[in-house]
């Protein structure tokens, strides 16, 4: 038995085997002839392409909300990805593992496939067939693609709404879907509909209610539906774990928070289209890079497992709160870090040794100055220690980073604060523009899925107060869609009439432009 701080865990080799579906173990079972319930109840995804591989995934439970009516034995899944459609020309076929010690969870890394193209893939057990999934590989390495349409999304709370954005998503038939964090929340009653009210309840703590609670996220249909569309790529954001936990620390200040945390880990990657080593989940490496040819690469990042803990904490508990920069001090240290030494000479070299025509850090949140006050003076600012306002000086070294790295055309994609914000990001960001100050990126943050923000007014006056903030909105739920060229990119801030409605209609809160060479917005409608 591989230990950890977890006594279920696996050995690294045996988990290894099970997440590739190297076959069928001693003890493994057909399906169980006394449950007919339909085994894909969580539908299909896959994600973390590559010019000749991807990650198709699912999870066989026959109860969403109910683990204990799928039989705790390992089921031998049957698999296929074919050229089209109808599986007339099927590619490539096995079997994988699905074990009771990964949630009956299967991931193939199917190889040896072409680049630039798309398939379809589904899932076997017994009788039963999944939905058929649509995806794609990545270009080849040195192809230049003439665009990616790539749609965006973060936050979404069950208890706040519908998840019609999802549907829009897979209507708009996307290359590529980029996930910012916080899939799921860790608290509300488990139930299959979307209330009207939020009720902080049923909190999850253990391994078995993380599961249910991905369980209960992934039977949305339009959930579903965005995921059979294309690749996903995702990174976690909090509340994957736990609101506004920072490395290895809690709001409660719970000692066994990192025994929480590994569970949380485990069952996150239980449920995503990942490849990843699952060794050892109470240290599981998020961070990623993916290449779509010469066009874009993905600097993938994970901005919560490595970071310091949170500046001046309200008194008796850890997590966030608002300072003054000039009552906390600690804002200032220049040790502070978001994303840890490794991660970050991790980006460096990704950055320094890119060949891409535009480099687009997906991360969790807004990256720009956001003081809460009016900031005349240095020493003047109100911050949410949460964010990167709470990390100057991790701030600064990543500016500091892309501005050596000369990287062609950064771009910072973001989520978390449930609003739209876009950004012109200056080489030193408490500093407004000038000629010994330049844009050095451009920064698009989406709104969330369901999860609530402020009144619009205050908003408005974030925007007012800070100079690289060039548009907010926080009134709307949507996602961000981005049409990304050689010459240009095109974002459109996607806004739901009724994030309440399941059929509501989406329009266009604002789109922007940024050219090729030239960081910043060229144009805002």
């Amino acid at each position: 038995m591989h230990h950890s701080r977890r006594a279920f865990l696996l050995t690294a080799s045996r988990l290894a085997a099970l997440a590739a579906g190297c076959g069928a173990e001693a003890g493994q079972a057909a399906p169980s002839s006394a449950s007919k319930a339909y085994p894909f109840s969580l539908g299909v995804a896959s994600g973390s392409p590559l010019p000749d591989a991807v990650v198709i995934w699912t999870r066989i439970l026959h109860d969403p909300l109910n683990a204990a009516a799928t039989p705790q034995l390992a089921f031998s899944v049957r698999w296929e990805l074919a050229e089209d459609e109808r599986f007339s020309r099927i590619v490539a076929k096995g079997t994988a593992s699905a074990a009771p010690e990964l949630a009956h969870s299967v991931h193939v890394d199917v190889t040896g496939l072409a680049p630039a193209r798309w398939y379809w893939y589904r899932f076997m057990l017994g009788d039963a067939v999944s939905p058929a999934g649509r995806t794609r590989t990545a270009p080849a390495a040195g192809a230049m693609p003439g665009q990616l349409k790539l749609a965006v999304a973060s936050c979404q709370h069950w208890e706040f709404g519908s998840y019609a954005a999802h549907r829009h998503i897979a209507a708009a038939a996307p290359d590529l879907v980029a996930f910012l964090g916080d899939y799921i929340y860790e608290w509300g009653p488990y139930q299959l509909a979307h209330p009207q009210t939020a009720l902080r309840t049923a909190e999850s703590f253990s391994l078995a209610e993380y599961r249910a609670r991905y369980a209960q996220y992934k039977t949305d249909r339009d959930l579903q539906a965005a995921h059979l569309a294309a690749p996903w790529i995702v990174t976690w954001d909090d509340h994957e774990v736990a609101n506004d936990y920072g490395s290895d620390r809690d709001e409660r200040l719970d000692p066994r928070f990192p025994e929480r945390r590994a569970a949380a880990y485990q069952a996150f990657y239980e449920h995503m289209p990942l490849r990843l080593p699952p060794a050892d989940f109470a240290h599981l490496r998020m961070y990623q890079r993916y290449d779509w040819g010469r066009l874009a690469r993905f600097h993938v990042l994970d901005d919560r497992q490595y970071r310091s803990h949170h500046a001046c904490p309200p008194a008796g508990r850890g997590g966030s709160s608002s300072v003054l920069k000039r009552e906390c001090a600690e804002l200032g240290d220049p040790g502070r870090t978001m994303l840890g030494a490794e991660q970050q000479r991790w980006l460096e070299q990704g950055l320094a040794s890119s060949p891409a025509r535009w480099n687009i850090l997906a991360q969790q949140t807004l990256m720009a100055q956001n003081s809460q006050v009016p900031v005349i003076k240095e020493s003047d600012g109100r911050f949410w220690t949460d964010g990167w306002d709470g990390y100057p000086a991790a701030r600064q070294r990543l500016f500091d980073a892309l501005h050596a790295s000369k990287a062609s055309n950064p771009l910072i994609l973001g989520g978390d604060v449930h609003s739209f914000f876009a950004a012109e990001l200056n080489r030193i960001p408490t500093r407004p523009r000038s000629a010994g100050n330049p844009v050095i990126a451009t920064e698009f943050v989406g709104t969330s899925v369901t999860s609530p923000s402020r009144p619009q007014a205050r908003t408005e006056q974030y925007v007012a107060m800070n100079h690289s903030l060039k548009y907010g909105r926080s009134d709307k739920r949507g996602f961000m869609l981005l049409n990304i060229t050689p010459s240009d990119t095109t974002t459109l801030f996607l806004a739901l009439d009724d994030v309440h409605n399941p059929a509501s209609p989406v329009s266009t809160a604002a789109s922007f432009l940024v050219r090729d060479g030239h960081p910043g917005l060229a144009d805002v409608r």
